[in-house]
């Protein structure tokens, strides 16, 4: 990491969290109070877009064939093991069959809205089916298991999904893979139409201080979309290069924290992204890298080298110094009890009338 990756998140006052698919681990990076990095593991089935809730301190993850919502059960002056100021249990487990979901949003009730990859929209959890369809890109033209254009990204605006990525506007099984290097579109959601193309692989679309701004993985850039003022088509505004192929965007003041991963070259050959990173001189990356908004340049930076060669979201945690989470499946939730006594009020007592 680099020098002053720990002071930044102390300045912050905040924890980073991110995702890997690759190793099924959420890894949630905060401080150790000794002036030290401290990254918690938690072991998750195929963990993918990932949501903070800072005012109900709640987190919300689109892993495998789960939806899950994770609270935080410490009260106010709490720790756990001594060390974390939030822990994140598990309380609600949607299972909606591997739908590959992507990006998670929370609405304006706290309810989780995920892109739907395989079946090309946006949908809600169900009480009885697997999902519940709620907007699908204009040039799709059924709700089918098929992945044809790749959705992926979600950007969130005041509590309603307001803009879409996908790679390509391809309405075929699979015909996204044949528009990798320029076929990527950002979709207006209420307006329903395509307001960005000629993407490379678009990813993590977010608004910040009423930007709109993505990650055109397949080139390595983060940027703006630049609307017209009176409507219609946009572009793409690139800010910096990063060198990694980008998903996962998160934003604190006026930093952008990019995720990078290492291209499967298998799936991913042919893209510019190659051709900077020659130019670039440079290996791609694996890890988080924080990028000044206003200069455009890497200030700190997070690297993650061996086995995990992927990430795919990336959230700021506000508010908390450093944080853990539980995995569903871990035996220790067995006896993670808690309860809120504070309203307990006892029976008044029964007497026998005479």
């Amino acid at each position: 990491m680099s020098p002053g990756l720990v002071n930044r998140l102390a300045g912050l006052n905040a924890t980073l969290g991110f995702t890997s698919y690759q190793s099924n681990i959420l890894y949630l990076a905060g401080r150790n109070g000794k002036g030290g990095l401290h990254i918690h593991q938690a072991g998750m089935e195929r963990p993918m877009g990932l949501r903070f809730d800072a005012e109900a301190c709640r987190l919300v993850l689109a892993a495998g064939q789960q939806i899950l919502r994770f609270e935080n059960v410490l009260r106010p002056g709490e720790r756990a093991n001594e060390i974390f100021d939030a822990c994140f249990a598990p309380r609600t487990v949607h299972f909606t069959g591997r739908l590959e979901s992507h990006d998670i949003g929370l609405d304006d009730a706290g309810e989780p809205v995920f892109v739907n990859t395989r079946f090309n929209c946006l949908a809600r959890v169900d009480p009885k089916d697997s999902f519940r369809a709620i907007w699908a890109p204009p040039f799709i033209d059924q709700i089918i298991d098929e992945d044809r254009c790749h959705l992926n990204g979600l950007a969130m605006e005041g509590g309603v999904p307001r803009y879409a990525s996908a790679v390509s506007r391809s309405n075929a099984i699979d015909g996204w893979r044949d528009r990798r290097r320029d076929g990527g579109v950002v979709i207006d959601i209420a307006g329903n139409q395509i307001i960005c193309e000629g993407l490379s692989m678009p990813h993590s679309p977010r608004m910040h201080q009423g930007q709109l701004w993505v990650l055109n993985a397949g080139t390595g850039e983060l940027g703006r979309v630049v609307l017209p003022e009176d409507g219609g088509m946009g572009h793409f505004e690139p800010l910096c290069f990063c060198p990694g192929f980008l998903r996962g965007l998160g934003f604190a003041r006026g930093f952008a924290f990019v995720g990078l991963s290492k291209p499967r070259y298998a799936r991913f050959e042919g893209l510019a992204l190659d051709d900077r990173l020659r130019e670039a001189d440079s290996a791609p990356w694996c890890g988080v890298q924080v990028i000044d908004l206003a200069s455009g340049t890497c200030v700190d930076w997070l690297r993650l080298d061996g086995p995990v060669a992927e990430i795919y979201d990336v959230e700021l945690f506000p508010g908390i110094a450093c944080a853990m989470s539980v995995s569903p499946g871990a035996p220790e939730l067995a006896n993670l009890i808690t309860h809120n006594h504070e309203d307990f009020l006892p029976p008044k007592t029964l007497t026998k009338a005479v």
